[in-house]
Formats: structure tokens, C-alpha cells, sequence
């Protein structure tokens, strides 16, 4: 979730777009995308998946979690994904995740799904599994590809992993699809597989994290059969009309690891077995440091499938630019969707104003430290706020921000979630 959607001046192509000096109905942004799976979505806005841990106890999905997501829907978007879903009750990755198994209230699930399939809503679970990233607050023994521990700033809040014995891996592929059939029953029209962040899927693609030598690993082909058999079961039980996504990030590439050419293979192996969409997350398109468009402008010349891009849209102008260059094919917001989750119907009945939001402790040092913690805890109160028909509060003390995580979750809420 990047503070910088919001920054930054509104340009004079853009105040045009906002006085109604385009026709709305005309924007590339509200054409309707058909998906491979056949499943047509009305529009070309992607709420991309943030993490709102409001599930209750045990990790059962609550009321409130519904509330948040009929906003969501009736705010306009064609496709809206939840916050990182656990396939594995012991292996959370956050204080307040929902886990999706047999012990999953099915009553509570099917709320959820109907109150976000709203609006003509494209609802999709978003599945994961955090492997070395689950913190110690949640694991004392975690599990991963090979036993190589997080490095980094963050090291010591997260324990060495054990090595996934071959027949525990195939049991987790088997959670991943179990989840997403529930998902499916349950009332959601898709999921979404979460490989990106250095979460286990990612685990699995990379050689610095994974060094076995069996099936799931060594080559790259073995690297990747870990995601191939999620997908391909998930494809063999919910049939080839419930839409399944990839969300990977560039903020995962390294020479030494998940290399760009391997993601680029991922994207063709998976876009080849025919998969709905692909998420590219990590960056900020109109200040990109990672050549966020370009790589995504290569890859609509190798493979057919959507792609979408997730971070750093404040402009009508930049979006439209963006899906004309063929950069992508869906405009992602997260962090806008908690300021206004209307923001699609504001775009395409022209009501939209980009608004700033930014954070700061009043100290450089601490603003760098707690940067992720504090664009995430405004997030997750502002979910809550919505949820219980609260207006958004804009703000921008460093210290409200963390002082509400610590309201939500105590002193759990200021452990690391994953590594920087």
C-alpha cells in the first residue's frame, strides 16, 4: 500500500478529465474485460487486496468484515480481492487474519461472499500461506523450502524455519485447494494465489530460499511445480469458469533469487494453463523505480492473458494512459479504497478529486522505520471505521496512525509483519 497514490499535483490533462470537459461513459476505464474463464467483469477497476485483519476469533470471518466489502462493492469496482486469506490455521501471518478450512464458519463465509458479490461484483478470496513469515508471535517453529532464516532488520522477529518434508508440502498444495473450493461453495466468484511479498509461493519460486533437492526444487521448472499443482487442482475442482489470479511483485526480484526473467517464465507458464489475470504489485507507476510500466508493457507482447498493475494511480489521465499503452489491462488501488470506497463511481460519474494522504512522526529516521506500519494501521482502521458506517478520518501524525495499531491489536500489531 504506497502513501504516494495520493501525492503529488493534479495535471492540467487531468483537471480537464475532472470538470467533465471528457465524456465519462467514454474512458477506457469503464469498458468491460472478458476473462479467459469467459467470465465477463463490467469495468476496468481492480481493488487489490489489503489486508484488513477484522476476522474474530480463531479466525473466523465476522459481520463486520461483510459490512467492509458491501461498501466495497457498492462502491463500483468490477473485480474487489480480500485481504490475505490463510490456508493454515498454524501459519498466520498476521494478528487478526481470516483462515479459510473445515473449521470455517460456512454461515459467516457465505455473508461475506454475498455481501461483496453486490453491485455486479467480481468477489475473489485471496489465498495464502506466509511459510519463514510467520512471525514468532505465531510460530515457534515455521516452515519453508529449506531452512535459510529472514534476514534483514527484521530477523529476530521471526524464527528459523524447518524444512518442508516432501509429503507436507503436497499436504499445503492440498489446503490451497480445499480453501478455494470452499471459497467457490461458499459463494465467491474467484481466488486469487498470493506469490508475492516473499510469502511461501514465492518461497518456492526462489533459489536463495529454496534448496532442496527434490521435486519442488533445483531446477526452476521443480521451483515452480509448487504453484503449478495449486493452480492445476484448484483448475481440476472448481472447473474452468471460476476465475483464479497470481499476484506477484517486482519488489521480489533479485539476481541472486527470483530473477525478472523467471518471473517472466512464471507469467508465460501460467498465462500457457490458462489462468485468469496477473497482478503485478510492488511499485508506483507515475514514480516508478523498478520500471514498473515497461516490464508490464514487455509482458502484454508475450502472453495473452490480463495483466494488472497495482500502485501509484492518482490521475483519470495516468490511467488512461496506462491502459492505452497496453501497460495494463485493469487499474489496482488499495490504500484509495480505505479514503474512498466509492472511488471507481467517483471516476466514472465525475465526482473524482485525488486526495493526499502521507504520514510523518516528525522524525526522518522513525518515518523510514515505520513507514509499511503506518500507511498499513491507517488502512485497518479506516476498514473498521467503514465497516461500522463511520466516516474516514484523514490525517497525517505518524503517531495516531501507530498508536491505533496498538488499539487493535496491542503490542502484537507493532511486530513486523513480513521482512523489509
Amino acid at each position: 500500500m504506497n502513501p504516494l497514490f495520493f501525492r503529488g499535483k493534479i495535471d492540467s490533462t487531468n483537471q480537464a478529465l475532472n470538470r467533465k470537459e471528457f465524456p465519462m461513459s467514454y474512458l477506457q476505464i469503464a469498458k468491460p474485460l472478458r476473462l479467459p474463464s469467459g467470465i465477463n467483469v463490467k469495468n476496468r477497476f481492480f481493488k487489490s487486496a489489503m489486508s484488513e485483519t477484522m476476522a474474530g476469533e480463531d479466525g473466523q470471518p465476522t459481520k463486520a468484515i461483510a459490512s467492509l466489502y458491501h461498501q466495497w462493492a457498492l462502491g463500483g469496482a468490477g473485480i474487489v480481492v480480500t485481504g490475505n486469506v490463510m490456508v493454515d490455521r498454524k501459519a498466520m501471518a498476521e494478528p487478526g487474519n481470516v483462515v479459510v478450512d473445515d473449521q470455517t464458519d460456512r454461515t459467516a463465509l457465505s455473508r461475506w461472499a454475498e455481501a461483496g458479490r453486490t453491485n455486479g461484483t467480481q468477489l475473489w478470496l485471496q489465498l495464502n500461506h506466509p511459510g519463514r513469515q510467520s512471525p514468532r508471535i505465531f510460530s515457534e517453529q515455521p516452515v519453508s523450502p529449506s531452512p535459510i532464516r529472514v534476514t534483514g532488520p527484521n530477523r529476530s522477529y521471526f524464527y528459523e524455519p524447518r524444512e518442508l518434508r516432501t509429503d507436507e508440502v503436497r499436504k499445503i498444495i492440498a489446503k490451497y485447494i480445499h480453501a478455494a473450493e470452499i471459497a467457490q461453495l461458499a459463494g465467491f466468484t474467484g481466488v486469487q494465489l498470493h506469490g508475492a511479498f516473499g510469502y511461501l509461493i514465492t518461497q518456492f519460486l526462489s533459489k536463495s530460499t529454496n534448496q532442496r533437492t527434490d521435486e519442488y526444487g533445483g531446477t526452476f521448472a521443480n521451483r515452480m511445480r509448487f504453484l503449478i499443482e495449486i493452480y492445476q487442482g484448484i483448475r481440476e475442482s472448481c472447473g474452468v469458469r471460476f476465475p483464479i489470479s497470481l499476484k506477484l511483485s517486482l519488489t521480489d526480484l533479485s539476481l541472486n533469487g527470483f530473477t525478472k526473467d523467471e518471473m517472466t517464465a512464471v507469467i508465460q507458464k501460467m498465462s500457457d494453463l490458462g489462468i485468469d489475470l496477473i497482478e503485478i504489485a510492488g511499485d508506483n507507476y507515475e514514480n516508478s523505480e523498478l520500471g514498473f510500466s515497461g516490464y508490464a508493457h514487455m509482458i502484454h507482447q508475450l502472453v495473452d492473458v490480463p495483466i494488472v498493475i497495482s500502485g501509484g494511480f492518482k490521475n483519470i489521465s495516468t490511467m488512461e494512459e496506462a491502459l492505452g499503452r497496453k501497460d495494463t489491462d485493469m487499474i489496482g488501488i488499495c490504500t484509495a479504497a480505505v479514503v474512498a470506497t466509492d472511488l471507481p463511481n467517483r471516476i466514472l460519474h465525475d465526482r473524482y478529486q485525488p486526495v493526499t494522504v502521507g504520514f510523518t512522526t516528525g522524525n526522518k529516521r522513525l518515518d523510514a522505520k515505520y513507514k509499511s506500519l503506518m500507511i498499513t494501521s491507517y488502512c485497518e482502521q479506516q476498514a473498521r471505521r467503514i465497516a461500522t458506517g463511520k466516516p474516514v478520518q484523514l490525517y497525517t501524525n505518524g503517531w495516531r496512525a501507530i498508536a491505533a495499531c496498538i488499539g487493535m491489536h496491542g503490542r502484537k500489531g507493532l511486530i513486523p509483519r513480513r521482512p523489509v
